[in-house]
């Protein structure tokens, strides 16, 4: 791709282009197939709808569940020089009603039989409601496309996906073109994607690990595979798609890895795995215990840990697991990816607070992750109070404006020089005049070869969660007294038979607190 490359747009154009036949995806579990020229001529429709319409630089609400129509839309409004937002069918009617008052879109594009379509007339009366069945049918206005190619800047919205933070509310991350272009160019050299990658899709569209996924499918010209969420529940189905399809890339969060570990699948079925070839992880920690389980079954498979959140385009550090780590370790999320500076600072309780800068000389000092680059978000969508307080001025300087985003989550340096991280800064608890980081106690526990999984919550005192491989209770004391200071020893633990995960497949913790507050 030229260096000079402003819109996302192009990577599918020179893809469809240059190989219009290939396959670009595969979604109703194996059953339908898409080249890029169709999914190319299929965005080109809804955009020149989209101009027929008057939109440019509007936001567009895309109600649709994970397919091939999901993406075809994307492209659309991209091409339309719009930018879209994606809830998926299930999604609670509440949420939606929250996200429509702040989005205001200009058009909303379901399916015909979508079950709150009239609800939505009530709820967004200025958005024109478009059937994603009728998009074959729009006349294309190849003209008016390219004129919104040449209106286009590469800080146009590309995105807005929304995460709720510690409040419930919804708050909309705005990415820019500028931001997924510098994420993709430093994907496709780093890990060396092409034209014969296949990947197998895990994330929802409305998470921001599928940008991965997406975008380096369609700057490369790759397959990828659609598959449904609940397959995922069956270690030995989804490994009999990836042998049968010949899958070599996945990118899947740490819960849905482990619970493949913790079954026999991979000891069961490492034969059938001989095309795979990377395994990427990211959106939590990644116990090293059931990594360990992967990479002895699969050791052809390149693993690396990614790390950041959606208000920095997905990711800003990775690490290349390439040596041994013993069972509870915690695995460092290790370097800036290219283009991107990672700040370490430890805050004062001041008001203004004060910040001093952590370096790698400072072995072990826990501070707070600031991240500075292209990638950061221009935002939270129709919030301002919001963006002034993750969005910062570098504290080094006050010469010209220079955003950092506060990204929440303490780490540290090790010894190599690698970032550690250690769990969420609302993560971090003082007890018994101690501070102590949850994330760190998981790592402990989940070295124990006798446990899957577990969580850590805090109310006046530590609850350990966990699931055990026997279903049984386990006792833990002479393991945690061996391991953690006295402090750090969870003061009561809970066996449980297995973790709910929320809807970005990480464990629901509001839940597990939930559960301590409430009659048992």
């Amino acid at each position: 791709m030229s260096t000079y490359l402003t819109h996302v747009d192009a990577y599918l154009s020179a893809s469809a282009q240059r190989d219009p036949n290939k396959i670009a995806i595969v979604d109703h579990n194996g059953a339908r197939r898409t080249t890029f020229a169709e999914l190319n001529e299929l965005g080109q429709r809804l955009g020149s709808q989209l101009i027929a319409l008057g939109l440019e630089r509007q936001a567009v609400l895309i109600i649709l569940p994970k397919s091939m129509e999901a993406l075809a839309c994307f492209t659309g409004v991209t091409k339309s020089n719009n930018f879209y937002t994606i809830f998926e069918e299930n999604a609670p009617l509440a949420r939606l009603t929250k996200v429509i008052a702040v989005l205001k879109p200009q058009a909303i594009i379901t399916r015909a039989d979508y079950a709150h379509r009239a609800d939505l007339a009530a709820l967004s009366p200025n958005a024109t409601l478009l059937a994603v069945e009728d998009i074959p049918t729009f006349a294309l206005d190849l003209e008016g496309l390219e004129q919104r190619r040449l209106n286009h800047i590469d800080t146009d919205l590309l995105y807005v996906l929304f995460t709720s933070g510690s409040t419930g509310e919804p708050k909309g991350v705005t990415i820019s073109h500028r931001s997924v272009i510098d994420y993709v160019e430093w994907l496709t050299a780093h890990f060396g994607f092409n034209q014969d990658t296949v990947f197998l899709n895990q994330a929802p569209f409305y998470f921001d690990n599928s940008v991965l996924d997406i975008y380096s499918t369609l700057s490369v010209g790759a397959t990828l595979h659609l598959i449904d969420s609940s397959w995922f529940m069956f270690p030995t189905k989804v490994v009999d798609y990836l042998s049968a399809h010949q899958v070599t890339t996945i990118f899947w969060v740490p819960s849905v890895l482990c619970y493949f570990a913790n079954t026999n699948v991979l000891a069961q079925h490492a034969s059938k795995l001989n095309a795979l070839k990377q395994v990427i992880f990211c959106g939590e920690p990644m116990p090293t215990k059931q990594l360990n389980v992967w990479r002895r079954h699969l050791p052809q498979c390149r693993y690396t840990n990614l790390y950041g959140p959606t208000e920095i385009t997905d990711v800003c550090a990775y690490f290349e697991v390439e040596r041994d780590f013993s069972d509870d370790e915690i695995l460092p999320i290790g370097y800036a990816c290219h283009n991107t500076q990672l700040l370490v600072f430890e805050q004062t309780d001041d008001e203004p607070p004060c910040y001093r800068l952590i370096t790698p000389a400072d072995v072990g000092q826990k501070g707070v992750l600031f991240v500075r680059g292209n990638s950061l978000s221009l935002g939270y969508y129709g919030n301002q109070s919001q963006t002034q307080a993750r969005f910062i001025q570098n504290p080094l300087h006050h010469n010209y404006l220079d955003r950092l985003y506060d990204t929440g989550d303490i780490v540290a340096y090790n010894l190599r020089g690698e970032l550690v991280c250690y769990g969420r800064a609302d993560g971090q608890i003082k007890y018994q005049g101690n501070r102590i980081e949850l994330g760190e106690i998981e790592a402990v526990v989940s070295g124990h070869h006798e446990i899957n999984a577990c969580a850590c919550v805090f109310t006046d005192h530590i609850t350990l969660f966990y699931v055990s491989t026997t279903g049984q209770e386990l006792d833990l004391s002479t393991y945690l007294k061996e391991r953690l200071p006295t402090y750090m020893i969870p003061t009561s633990r809970v066996l449980w038979p297995r973790f709910e995960l929320n809807q970005n497949g990480k464990i629901d913790r509001l839940k597990l607190k939930a559960w301590l507050q409430g009659p048992h």
